[in-house]
């Protein structure tokens, strides 16, 4: 039996003992605690766990104008949900995955939406997003986490993925490296007949 793949990630108890520290030391802090590197996460197609086809939790995030989203905004998609923060570690070695990705997803209209639960909103996102050249990824918010809440996990990184029919088809509850070959033809394979999309996500 194969061993089970590493899956760095953070905890709800560490989520709120880390938050509480930046609120004392100061958002440059968030960067720093960063020690993992990609050459330290699995392949994403040896992690994820597949499940049987099925409703997906309804999840609600916002744009940084304040827009309102859900799922739904993005119906006839496959999608990779991610929940991430800036000052988690794992995340910050796995995102960097999905924004290599995104570009050969897009001719299979196929996107990715991460979503920050940074308490600070676009304000911890968009530097972050500079500071790693990060441009074709949209800036998703859940600053209260109540999408943990409704997908029952205690820890980020999480991630969800969705067929082109908008049914939850795999999970992973941890980091990885989304951008190897093999899951990217798993990605693919979600949505055989999909047709190009006009970015590497949805407007919004």
């Amino acid at each position: 039996m194969l061993s089970k793949p590493y899956r760095p990630r953070l905890t709800r108890r560490s989520l709120i003992a880390t938050a509480a520290g930046l609120a004392f030391s100061g958002s440059g802090s968030k960067y720093a605690i960063a020690q993992i590197t990609p050459d330290d996460l699995p392949d994403a197609l040896d992690a994820i766990t597949k499940i049987m086809p099925q409703t997906p939790p309804n999840l609600t995030f916002t744009t940084p104008k304040g827009k309102q989203l859900s799922l739904a905004n993005y119906r006839g998609h496959p999608l990779i949900v991610n929940l991430w923060a800036t000052w988690c570690g794992p995340c910050v070695a796995e995102i960097p995955s999905f924004a290599a990705l995104a570009a050969t997803l897009k001719p299979a209209g196929i996107l990715i939406l991460p979503i920050s639960i940074d308490l600070g909103g676009a304000q911890d996102v968009r530097p972050f997003y500079a500071s790693h050249n990060i441009q074709n990824l949209p800036i998703l918010l859940d600053p209260n986490g109540d999408n943990m809440t409704t997908l029952g996990t205690n820890s980020v990184p999480f991630s969800l993925v969705i067929n082109a029919a908008g049914q939850a088809v795999a999970t992973m509850d941890g980091a990885a490296n989304w951008n190897t070959p093999g899951m990217i033809a798993y990605l693919k394979s979600l949505s055989p007949h999909a047709q190009p999309s006009g970015g590497g996500f949805m407007p919004v």
